[in-house]
Order: C-alpha cells, then structure tokens, then sequence
C-alpha cells in the first residue's frame, strides 16, 4: 500500500511537473531562436520540447538528485539568444554566419557545455561552484532576469524584427495592440494564479489565459485564427524523425570541421553556459534538501546534468537545469523518487507526439508575458534591502554591477566582472577577519607539568615575558600586515613568542617573510619565535612542515623552533624561565631526601622522619617505563626524588593523551592514597583494604627515583604518632587546594578570553 501511495506520488509529480516546465520549456526555445527570424520560432519551439523530454529522461536516471526536475531555463535561454545574435553580427572574431550555420554553432556550444559539466564533475567540481558568493551568483541571476524581460518586450508590444529598444518605446505606432491585451492578460493570470488555484500551475493558467484572450480576439478579427505567417503565433510546428536524425548527423559532422578560430569563438559562451546551468542546478539542489531533510551528491548531479545537456545537443534539443517551480511543483504534489523526473520526460514526450501541431497555435505574445513573469521573479529584489547598512553595501554594489555589465554588455563579461567580484569579496572577508584567534600570556596559563609553589611563583613573576598566540584562516598577502601589527608590542616586549598555528587552513610567502621579520627581530633581543600545532596537511593539501623547510624559515636562526604540541612549546618556555631565574641548580640531578622533598619540609624532626621513612619504599624506574598503568589497583602517593612522571589517558590506537607532568620534587597518585570510601572504620591490620582502580598510566619521561607510600604502610606507622599523620594529610590537602585554585585562575582566563 505505501509503496503504491509513492508511486502515485510520483506520477502526480511527473504530471504536474510536465505541466509547470514544458509551457517554460517552449518560451525559452522561442527565445533563443528569435534572433534568426520568424521561420525559426518553431524550431526553438520544437527545442525547447526535446530538451524538455531528453533532459528529463537522462537526468532523472543518472543525476544525483533524485527528486530534482531538469529542464530548459532562463539562463540558458539568456546565454544562447545573445550568442545566436552575436554570431549573426559577425561578432566573436567569426564573419557574419547564415541562421543555418549559427543552428549548428549554438549546437556545438550545448555538446561543449554537457562535455564541460561531466568534467565538473569528474574533478569534483560540485564542492567548488558551491563557494562561489551568493552576490556575485544573485547578480548574474538577476542580469539574466533582465535581460530577459527586456527581450519580451518587442515581443509583447509586436514590434518590426530590427526595432530597437528605444526607437520602439518611443514610437507607439508600432505597436501591436493585439498581442499587448493578450501578453497582458496572460500576465495577470500567472500572477493572480496562486490566489484561484494551487492544483494547477501559474504558468498553464496564464497561457490559458493569454490563449483564450487571442482567441477571443478572433472574434473581431478573423485573420488572427490564420496560422501560416500570422506574425502573432508560433507557427506550423511538425515532427519530422528522419529530419532529426539529419540533423544529428550534420551536427557531428560541424564538430568535425570546426576550425581553431570557430572553437575560440564559442568555447568561452560555452563555459559561461556550464557554469552557470552548474550554479542554477546546485542552487535548486540545496533548496531541495533543505525542504524534504535530504542529501544530493553534487559531483554525480553535476555529471548527470552533462550527460543530459550533451545528448540534449545531440538531438537539437535546448539544455537546461535543475529548474526551481517544476522540481518544487513536483514535490508538492506527491514527486518523492527518479520516478516523478522521468515521467515528467515521458509525459512530455507524449505532448510532443500528440500535440505537437496544437503548440504552433500558441500565441508569442502570451510566451512573453510568461517570461516576463519569470524574469521579474528571477531579480533579487531582497538585494535592495542592502542599501540599508553601509556594512551591506559592497555586497549591493557587486549584484548591481554584475547586473549592469551583463545588461550593458553581454553574460559572458558579467562571468569575468563575476569572477573578479568574488576575488574582492573574499580579499574584504579575510582583511576583515583577524587571523588572531586569541591572546595570553604565562602568568594566565600554564603547560601540563604541574610546578612546585616556589616554581609557580617564579611564573607568575615572569610571566608576561611570555605570548602565546592562537592563530586562524589564512596568512596570506591580504592578511599578514594586520597581524604584524597586532604582534608588533609583544615582539618589542617579549622574550617568547608562541604562534599555535592549529587553525590555520593556508600559508604563503608573504606570510613566510613575515615570520622571518618577526624571528630578526626577536633574534635582535636575544629572544626566541616558536611555531607549535603545525597542520600536517593544509586544506590544500600542503604539507606545512615541509614548506617551512622549503622556505629556509628553519635555517634562519636558532632562535625559531618548532614543537608538535602547544604544551611541549610552554613546558621548555617555563623550563627557561625557571632555570633563569632559581638558585642552586648544581644539584638538579641528585636525588633529594625525605625531608628535602617540598610538602615534607618543616614538617619531619629527626623522629617523625625515622617514622615516615619506615612507611616510605624507594624505587628506580628506566625512560619509557610504566609506574603503573590504567586499571590497576593501587592506594600509594608517589614522591618524586628525581626525574620526571608523565600521567597519560590510554587511547586505543593511539599514544593517548598527557594529563599532566610532575617533576623532582612534586608528588602524585593523592587520589586513591586519600579515599577512605571502601576502609571499614574499624579495619585492623590483617584486614585487605578494597583498592581503587588507577584511571590513567604513569610513565617515566626520564630516569627517575621516587619515594613510594602506600596508606596501609602510612596508616600503621603513624597509629602511635597521629599528630604526625594529621600534619602530613594537612600538607597534602593544602597543597592540592593550591592546585585547584591555580586550576580554577586558569579556566576562568580561558572562558574570558
């Protein structure tokens, strides 16, 4: 039962799709044709219609979208008429060519569109057009909805073919009152089509309308019901096959005597065409998903919309797109699956066998005022709101002026002033952006290695001597001056500066001799540029490390290093510093004593210190190897005597993640030492204490000596000496408070900033 309810859906669909895009479909081949004549008009007609049926069955079956609707629009329309008037004028570096030979060009200009998209999409085009501004592309729509509309209007006022534009305006006896009442009304009922019916569609509506107007006209006037060269109709309009496939023939055999110069001439309109059937299309597509919650791969759209346009050219027919109305019309109406695309081919296809004789009888008039509706909705009009803002307004003056240069000139300029546009928009958006995420200093933040207090102080002191920098986006030419500047009172002040390059997404040689300044400078100060979290690959594909060394930004002193981590960057800051500036470094390396170790000093006279030491198990661990690892069961606290303790998270596949480091003289394992959780409060000594499970590994950076307590060892020893054991837990939770409040000063820093 569902699967009959989609499928009725989908013939719906197709119907209704047919309905809303073939009466399009026509009005465009008409369009495109006029400039060759009066005798040409059926023959945009009848190309409208194949490319309606050809598009329609290729691309429901191919595309990837599967609910999308692909026939004859405006753009192309806009594209195909100025070039079929160009080629007539001798324009493009060709001489003035017949309408027979101009038929073949404009052909030759569909295959090379088609061929153009399937490239688009074989190199992943999809991804790319979609990046291109919503300005420039609402522009160039809104161009081709002008140019549009003021091609209509010869044809709705019935003006002699040569007319221009402004003689025609300013000459009311040329006029052709007729076709004005009948364009007119087909015009109100497209527009007034929504507030009647939604169950049939605008544009069948206004060309019944426009029809009945002529006809009724006829009535006055018995030579309007004359179809053979009455100016006001389409025309006789026959289905020849054998003449199809003639045509085809001498459509491969144009291909194959073209000459480099007939190539130039149309390979640049035919790439503006792809470009922007590509950009119509992918437009539709996202409306689409964004309506029924779904995904379409652009690249395989992309390809499917080629293959469409190409065989389209094959047959004489007229390319198109993914076209908004039809593909919304179909949805709306029940289009759920490929199956609703190819009815709607099918469908048409059934028109153009049975009726093809009936569309002759349509009058021109009513196609322009069809058109003329598409035009005026084609134009962003929202863009007017721009004006508004003056952070808006060079997004306004870029649609207004790929609007005046398409209208001024031709689409395929307005693709050029486009192309440039998008290129200013971008250099606007990254010279606006900072590429300075943030700023902090030493004394607001700190590596993972937890430091002793005098240590901290001694950080805290000399903190500002350090600069740590977030950057993003790109450093490039248009960006690397702005953030000399930010940087440039750090350089002067500071003794490190590190620039975390994590989200940076490009790199260029600007921004290379930019980093060179700044590393002479330092170097001036006897002072060091760091470079930590490089990317080791861009969005680009570059590797970053690599290009540093390409660039010889490594060589150029040794006062510019490199660390893989942030946190490896900041630990050896804080090591210079530390080292600078404490006392009595000699014996760095010497294992302390009981007594020496930090939280013990002052607290152990000679027999509190015999009696500690009794609970107290020396032990040596090796580089590389593990004090205990993540699931172990454990109640000691670890005093470190020398060396260095780096306490990981494990991570399956991974190396896993650095908690914190602890150094000579700090401790660790508190946690299970403390918890009294699981220890009845009356437990003797015979009784096995329930261990906590270790949540982390434990792993010796160096070779490193500890002093190792375990709380049942510490519990019996200081049973007749609890003064002892109070103070020492006293220390203990004095110091871990110095580490949460040091802890919460360097959270609170980082939510600010």
């Amino acid at each position: 039962m569902v699967q009959t309810n989609k499928v009725m859906g989908d013939i719906w669909g197709g119907l209704a799709a047919m309905l809303v895009a073939l009466p399009s479909a026509i009005a465009f081949g008409v369009v495109s044709f006029t400039p060759l004549g009066s005798a040409y008009l059926g023959v945009g007609a009848m190309a409208g219609v194949m490319g309606t049926v050809v598009l329609g069955l290729v691309v429901s079956i191919v595309g990837g979208a599967p609910r999308l609707i692909t026939a004859p629009c405006a753009p192309a329309a806009a594209v195909l008429s100025a070039l079929t008037a160009e080629l007539l004028a001798g324009r493009h570096g060709l001489a003035q060519l017949p309408p027979e030979q101009v038929l073949l060009l404009v052909a030759v200009v569909g295959l090379l569109s088609g061929g153009m998209q399937i490239l688009f999409g074989v190199l992943g085009g999809g991804k790319v057009i979609k990046f291109i501004p919503y300005p420039v592309v609402s522009g160039y729509l809104s161009g081709v909805g002008v140019l549009i509309f003021l091609s209509q209007i010869p044809k709705l006022l019935g003006w002699p073919k040569g007319t221009d534009l402004w003689s025609g305006l300013s000459h009311p006896s040329l006029w052709q009152w007729t076709g004005i009442a009948v364009g007119l009304v087909t015009i109100a009922g497209m527009s007034l089509a929504p507030r009647i019916t939604k169950a049939v569609p605008a544009p069948i509506i206004g060309l019944l309308a426009g029809i009945s107007a002529y006809f009724a006209a006829g009535l006055w006037q018995p030579a309007l019901y004359q179809l053979v060269g009455n100016p006001l109709l389409i025309g006789p309009i026959s289905v020849d096959f054998p003449a199809m496939v003639t045509g085809m023939q001498e459509r491969w055999n144009a291909v194959g005597r073209m000459s480099p110069t007939d190539v130039a001439a149309i390979v640049v309109p035919a790439l503006t065409l792809s470009v922007l059937l590509s950009i119509d299309t992918l437009k539709t597509c996202v409306v689409v998903d964004a309506l029924t919650r779904s995904r379409h791969n652009s690249n395989r759209t992309l390809i499917g919309q080629g293959i469409g346009n190409l065989l389209t050219a094959v047959v004489g027919g007229m390319p198109g797109a993914g076209t908004m109305g039809a593909t919304l019309v179909s949805i709306n109406s029940g289009g759920q699956t490929r199956l609703s695309g190819l009815l709607e081919g099918l469908f048409s296809l059934v028109v153009l066998l049975l009726f093809a004789s009936l569309i002759g009888w349509v009058p021109i008039a009513a196609l322009a005022g069809v058109l003329m509706v598409v035009a005026y909705r084609m134009f962003d009009w929202h863009s007017l709101y721009l004006l508004k803002h003056r952070s808006t307004l060079l997004d306004f003056l870029v649609i207004a002026s790929v609007v005046v240069v398409a209208v001024g000139f031709n689409l395929i300029a307005a693709a050029g002033a486009g192309i440039g546009f998008a290129v200013v928009l971008f250099f606007r958006d990254q010279v606006h952006t900072s590429v300075l995420r943030r700023r902090r200093y030493g004394d607001q933040v700190s590596s993972k290695h937890i430091r002793l207090n005098e240590e901290k102080e001694i950080l805290s002191t000399t903190g500002k001597l350090s600069t740590i920098c977030e950057l993003q986006g790109n450093l490039f030419f248009g960006t690397t001056d702005k953030l000399f500047t930010s940087l440039e009172q750090d350089i002067k002040t500071c003794r490190f500066l590190i620039l975390d390059l994590r989200h940076v997404q490009s790199v260029d040689f600007t921004a290379i001799h930019m980093l060179e300044q700044i590393g002479a400078m330092l170097r001036d100060r006897d002072a060091y540029l760091i470079l930590s979290d490089l990317p080791s690959q861009l969005p680009t594909g570059l590797d970053l490390g690599a290009y540093f060394e390409q660039t010889g930004l490594l060589s150029h002193g040794q006062n510019i290093k490199l660390f893989p981590y942030l946190d490896l960057a900041m630990e050896w800051v804080e090591d210079q510093l530390i080292e600078e500036n404490r006392k009595g470094l000699a014996d760095e390396q010497r294992p302390l004593a009981l007594n020496e170790i930090p939280i013990l000093r002052g607290l152990l006279n000679p027999s509190s210190l015999a009696i500690l030491a009794t609970s107290a198990e020396e032990r040596s661990l090796a580089a590389g190897e593990k004090l205990f690892s993540c699931g172990d069961k454990g109640d000691e606290i670890f005093l470190i005597r020398r060396g260095q303790i780096r306490i990981m998270l494990p991570a399956q596949g991974d190396k896993g993640m650095t908690l914190a480091i602890f150094g000579r003289g700090n401790f660790f394992g508190e946690m299970v030492f403390l918890d009294l959780h699981h220890r009845p409060a009356d437990a003797v000594d015979d009784v096995p204490l329930d261990l906590h499970h270790r949540s982390t590994d434990a792993v010796a950076d160096v070779p490193t000596d500890l002093f190792v307590i375990s709380r049942k060892n510490f519990d019996k020893v200081v049973r007749n000496s609890p003064e002892l054991g109070y103070r020492f837990i006293f220390r203990l939770a004095r110091a871990l408070s110095n580490r949460l409040r040091f802890t919460s000063a360097e959270l609170r820093e980082l939510k600010e900033l």
